[in-house]
This record gives structure tokens, sequence and C-alpha cells, in this order.
């Protein structure tokens, strides 16, 4: 295919590699005849990738982000460099901000014609969000050490082995009484091929892309209530949900030991559209799919009887 080329033997490194975008953009990458490095601190997560690549074509490679000499390796013959990693932990200023930094130098350094980093709709340097915040000082940090990289902002990422919608729908299936947290929070959920696939655009054509900022987000405006109601319906469940008070979800969130800390919280709140004041998916003439297109069959699993159950038959 022609719109393959420009990647094609290209040495792309996945810094972070081995999560969830990672494995996705590797496996994007791979499609397009690129040689692709996944660095990460575990990068075994990412071996399942071994039976899409020819012989010599993926590559996996432990690396720390907090290490100057490990970015150094790991840059070796890169022809482009993605920074993929994020955390919702304590150290984000160490992973999202300083270590990528450190990356970006270290690939300037090494002569890498592109640079990717993947922040998240809603990054400022000035939030009071720890990960937002920090996702701001990050996109800082790249711009001064490479000038020409590309920020990505996706919105919230969903795909069948995320930790968004499979948490809400172990919840519904589990529980009778359903609470929301953020019910009136409005998402622009994004499918993470969709956001693969834009990326690996931007890595095809890096001096039209490059130093651009990048708004990714899905093709509707859910807000989290709805979310949740869909994914009842694909689960063919019948649930009643209760909003919480915002003062109450923050005060659970602060709670040690819940699945959802004081920081996703604020972010939740807040929501996660596009501003539309961005380049996004038109530029790259993608059409991002929306979640219905693979609710029912991802919900499968979380049916009363599996497969065998129908949805239509309410539990």
């Amino acid at each position: 295919m022609a719109h393959l080329a420009p990647l094609e033997d290209k040495l792309v490194v996945l810094i972070g590699g081995g999560g969830f975008v990672g494995t996705h953009l590797a496996e994007e990458l791979l499609s397009r005849d690129a040689r692709v490095r996944v660095v990460d601190r575990h990068p075994e997560q990412a071996h399942h990738l071994r039976p899409l690549a020819n012989l010599g074509q993926i590559q996996f490679m432990r690396g720390d982000v907090t290490h100057r000499g490990s970015m150094e390796a790991a840059m070796l013959g890169a022809d482009a460099v993605v920074y993929l990693v994020g955390t919702f932990g304590a150290d984000q200023r160490a992973l999202q901000a300083d270590g990528a930094r450190t990356a970006a130098e270290a690939a300037a350094r090494a002569g890498a014609g592109a640079f990717v980093y993947l922040s998240a709709i809603g990054a400022d340097a000035a939030s009071d969000s720890g990960y937002a915040g920090t996702k701001g000082q990050g996109e800082e940090y790249v711009r001064a050490a490479f000038p020409g990289a590309t920020i990505v902002r996706p919105s919230i990422l969903f795909g069948e082995d995320d930790r968004f919608v499979n948490l809400f729908a172990g919840l519904i299936a589990a529980l009778p009484i359903v609470p929301v947290f953020g019910a009136q929070a409005r998402l622009q959920p994004l499918f993470v091929d969709d956001a693969a696939q834009a990326i690996a655009q931007i890595l095809a054509d890096p001096v039209r892309h490059g130093g651009q900022t990048f708004e990714l987000a899905g093709p509707e405006v859910l807000t989290v209530e709805e979310l949740h109601r869909r994914i009842a319906a694909a689960q063919g469940r019948d649930r009643h949900f209760v909003a919480v008070p915002d003062g109450l979800a923050g005060l659970f969130a602060a709670l040690p030991g819940t699945p959802m800390n004081s920081d996703q919280w604020k972010l939740l709140k807040q929501g996660s559209v596009a501003s539309g004041t961005l380049p996004g998916f038109d530029e790259l003439g993608i059409m991002p799919r929306p979640l219905g297109l693979f609710l029912d069959r991802w919900m499968t699993r979380y049916r009363k009887y599996g497969r065998f159950g129908d949805k239509h038959e309410l539990a």
C-alpha cells in the first residue's frame, strides 16, 4: 500500500511502549513496515506482538526515563521517537515532565527526525491537577529540547483491553445499584487504534506535522452517566444509576485503596472534550470510530451467560 512507504524500515522508538497505547501503536507501525523498538520498564508486556513482526522488525529493551544513560542507549539509530509514559501515581513529575525532557534531549542528540509526546486534552502547566499539570510541563520541556516535536492530546481512550470502560463494565455487571461519579461530566471517547493511526500518520510526515499540537477526540460527546447506560444496555443488564454528589465523590477518591484517586476524580469532573481550536483528525485524513461500533461485542463477556446470553433479556 502506497501510504505505508514513508515509514518502511524506519526505526521508531516507543518509550513506554509496553503499555495500553504503546502496544496498539506498535501494531499499527508494524503494519506499515516500520521497525519498532519497545522501551519500557517491563518490555515483556509487549511480547505478544512478536508474531505480528517479521524477523528483526521488533526489539524489546528495558529502559528507565529517569536515567539519562538509559535514554541515550534507547535512542541509538532512532529515526523517530514517541514518548508514551504516563501515570496517576506519585511520580508524575519525574515520569511525565522530567523524563520527557530527558528523552527529548537524548533523541535530539541522537539525530532523530521526529519526536511525538503523548499528552492529554486539558494539559496545562498551571493546572491544580497533578496529571494535567505535569503533562503541560512535559509539553513545554519537550518543545524546548526538541523544537520540531509534535504534541498529541487525546481524549479518554477506549479499547477492548482498556482500564476505563472495563472498570465501569465490571461495576455494572456486579452491582444492581451503580454509583456514578461525575455523572454530567462530558467525554469524547476515542478508540485507541484511531489514536495509534493518527500518531503513525504524524510520524510518516514529520516535516508537515512537526511543531504542531493536535487534539484527538472521538466522534461523539457523552456524559459519564450516558456512558454507563450504554454499557449496561450492551451487557443486557437493567441497572439503577445514582449520581454521586461531587463532595461525596471527592471524599471517596481521597480514601486509600479506592479504584479512583483524587487526581483522577479532578480530571473526570473536568471532562475530556476537544476545544476545537487545534488541528485534529481532519488534518490527518482519519475518520475516528464511535464506541457503539464495538461495545456490543466487547460486553459479551460481561453478560449473564456470556456469548450464550441475549442482551435483550435483561439481567
